[in-house]
């Protein structure tokens, strides 16, 4: 784990998020995903089955870059109905633990009117923190090797 969750002394403890965490490592901005496929096709008009890929979609790029579920320091998710959101937080909780265990990012969820691609109804961005040395990323750093390690 690249980052470290900070407890807030006499506050209660946050229950499925951080309120903070400290990266360690190259940081990785995460640009929004949305729940579509490698065709990029919606994999569902439903929250919990869009949440499901999108935050698979997430890990998808934090693995590529060198990292692991545990490497996400915070996640922005938004949705176009945060009754619905609400109204499934269990299932939506039991798809995060499926995927991060007891990891939980520090986190915001924001309510939108729409979001870009029709029929998408959350979105996730993220933000990790790397914890790899010179050369481990596919690609490798500026002056690695072409490709990365071999």
């Amino acid at each position: 784990m690249s980052s470290e969750e900070i407890r807030v002394p006499g506050w209660p403890a946050p229950r499925g998020y951080a309120n903070g965490r400290i990266g360690h490592g190259r940081p990785l901005h995460v640009a929004g995903q949305i729940g579509w496929d490698e065709h990029g096709q919606l994999v569902s008009p439903d929250l919990v089955p869009q949440f499901a890929r999108a935050l698979d979609n997430v890990l998808a790029v934090v693995r590529a870059a060198g990292g692991v579920p545990g490497d996400i320091a915070s996640v922005t998710i938004y949705v176009t109905d945060v009754v619905g959101y609400r109204g499934a937080v269990k299932q939506l909780g039991a798809v995060w633990r499926d995927r991060f265990g007891r990891h939980f990012a520090a986190t915001t969820l924001v309510e939108v009117v729409a979001l870009v691609e029709p029929g998408a109804v959350v979105e996730i961005q993220a933000t990790a923190y790397i914890d790899a040395g010179p050369g481990s990323m596919p690609g490798g750093p500026p002056g690695g090797p072409p490709g990365g390690p071999r």
